[in-house]
């Protein structure tokens, strides 16, 4: 039921935050004021009637405060319909007085005495919003205020890190199926009642059986999508939360959220996303004071993007404030030893150590955010749950760009997947084929020593790191000819390195699952998990892993003190 109540509601916050954008038409904030029941009241005032007709009519602008205050009320009509449901999770004690406060008279107070509705904290009847009760002009107005908006800005996140309970799914979609496995039942049967006909009864039936299982696989991935759309709308609530609490004037835009991806990957982008918004807005835009001074704009801008670029996703959150101080963060980096004094690095180069665990440049850290302060988070999230890296940069025209890139085809590390079989020694090893390159036999003439002892190939013109399996993984002799075995060019963002085999055996598709023991942790091996092929099994390489532990040496190099 909260699934239909949310998709009753989600509709008309889109045509919301749609009167934001340029100048609506009156036609627009008619039906928006229609939806939300706002036409019919009847309503004592013809001072208050005018100020809704001014506002059906156009004469009154469409701001962020009119904005923010009917996207509350949308969120109003959506607790009222759980109410009624009931599956309203928390339900509200408003107005509702401590038993102490129900019996005991109200004590004079002879000196100091505060008008009604200025009680002191711990006096407040729970649920009563101080700002609700306190007459205008008193200075106590303005202390009580952040502590609403602080409030729907929390609960605004909270709802953005909701996992996605529920899919819609269009009929056709459903249709194509339930078809799908209805064939597969028949293509089952027929298989299992053809007994000893011959080879070429099984032979057709097993390719129809293939047909209609890549059918089915296809159709299933394509369930699991759901669009941005569910996670982005709710940020709308966080952004104009956050901005009321700061009292920074923001405009809040969004593009691609209708672009669909898989449930998982939208689950884990929830994190990152309120944490780049929330330092875009607690230390990325200015106050209007300071804009105004700096010949900017008052209202500050934030904008969410997502698009597809061929089989990776985009995610993007901008700013136009004051952007990263470079020098700054330089200076932090040297301090911490993540960098040598007399180190020359690039703007680009040095504004990339606030991804580094635990460093921060801020003189304090709010309650909202610090620029940098849990960077390493993002950063973390991003590369290990989705396999995807983030790119930082500072605008030209002021601010700064955060870009997400997420390889859909790291999405599932659970489920089938095209892969190579491959021998090494006496073991069979499967390498998902969306890391491979390409598959080369080399020559004796291929291999080049470096002066540090590694090894590198030239496949084709381009040089490689070689990895001997049979070594790295302790199968067996690693040291014989590489003629006599192959080379497969793997590649996982920059880094690619040419993996030698003994043989590859075939490419087929695998069955993927996680081991019930974290073997990768316990023995430090780059295991992606275990494949089934059918008549065998074997382990699934994590080449993402195996390329890391060949980076890091390097690093280390690079980064230790010459002697």
């Amino acid at each position: 039921m909260r699934a239909h109540i949310r998709q009753c509601i989600e509709p008309l916050e889109e045509k919301i935050l749609k009167l934001e954008e340029g100048r609506p038409a009156s036609a627009d904030v008619s039906q928006v004021l229609d939806a939300l029941g706002l036409s019919h009241l009847k309503l004592a005032s013809a001072q208050v009637i005018s100020l809704l007709d001014m506002l059906a009519d156009g004469i009154t602008p469409v701001d962020g405060p009119v904005v923010t205050a009917l996207l509350r009320l949308c969120e109003a009509h959506k607790k009222f319909l759980y109410a009624l449901a009931g599956v309203l999770e928390q339900p509200p004690a408003t107005l509702q007085p401590r038993p102490s406060e129900a019996v005991q008279p109200e004590p004079v107070q002879p000196e100091g005495f505060q008008p009604e509705g200025l009680q002191p904290e711990g006096l407040q009847p729970e649920g009563l919003q101080p700002e609700a009760v306190q007459p205008e002009g008193l200075h106590q107005e303005a202390a009580h205020a952040p502590v609403h908006d602080d409030q729907q800005a929390e609960r605004a996140a909270q709802a953005a890190r909701q996992g996605i309970t529920s899919i819609r799914v269009p009929t056709e979609r459903l249709d194509s199926l339930i078809e799908l496995v209805g064939k597969l039942m028949v293509t089952f049967a027929v298989l299992s009642q053809s007994g000893t006909r011959g080879a070429t009864l099984s032979a057709s039936t097993l390719a129809e059986l293939d047909t209609v299982i890549t059918g089915l696989q296809t159709q299933v991935d394509a369930i699991r999508l759901v669009p941005l759309k569910q996670i982005f709308l709710p940020m709308n609530r966080l952004v104009q939360g956050l901005a009321q609490k700061m009292r920074k004037k923001v405009r809040f835009t969004i593009t691609g959220d209708d672009l669909a991806l898989d449930k998982t990957i939208v689950e884990c982008l929830n994190e990152p996303l309120v944490h780049l918004l929330r330092n875009a807005l607690d230390h990325g835009l200015e106050t209007p004071e300071e804009r105004l001074d700096k010949g900017k704009d008052e209202t500050g801008g934030v904008h969410l993007a997502a698009w597809r670029k061929g089989d990776t996703a985009y995610v993007e959150v901008s700013d136009d404030g004051r952007g990263l101080d470079a020098s700054k963060i330089m200076k932090k980096a040297v301090e911490k030893g993540l960098v040598a004094m007399d180190a020359e690095l690039t703007d680009a180069e040095a504004i990339r150590f606030i991804l580094a665990s635990g460093f921060s440049t801020a003189e304090k850290v709010t309650d909202v955010s610090g620029r940098g302060v849990g960077m390493d988070a993002v950063a973390n999230a991003v590369r290990e749950q989705l396999g995807g890296e983030i790119d930082i940069e500072n605008l030209p025209s002021g601010g700064s760009r955060f870009t997400l890139s997420i390889p859909l085809s790291r999405s599932v590390n659970e489920g089938i997947v095209d892969a190579l079989v491959c021998r090494v020694g006496a073991e069979t090893l499967i390498v998902p084929s969306r890391d491979v390159l390409e598959i080369y036999a080399p020559g004796p003439r291929d291999l080049v020593a470096l002066p540090d002892g590694a090894d590198t190939v030239s496949v084709r013109g381009q040089i490689f790191h070689l990895l001997r399996l049979c070594e790295h993984l302790g199968l067996g002799d690693a040291r014989r000819g590489i003629e006599k075995g192959l080379i497969v060019a793997v590649r996982m963002g920059e880094t690619s390195a040419a993996l030698l085999v003994d043989e590859v055996l075939r490419q087929q598709q695998v069955v993927v699952t996680g081991f019930t023991v974290p073997v990768q942790e316990i023995y430090g091996l780059p295991i992606l998990g275990f494949g089934m092929m059918g008549e065998s099994d074997a382990l699934v390489l994590d080449i993402e892993k195996l390329l890391a532990g060949l980076a890091e040496p390097a690093e280390a190099r690079a980064a230790a003190p010459a002697t």
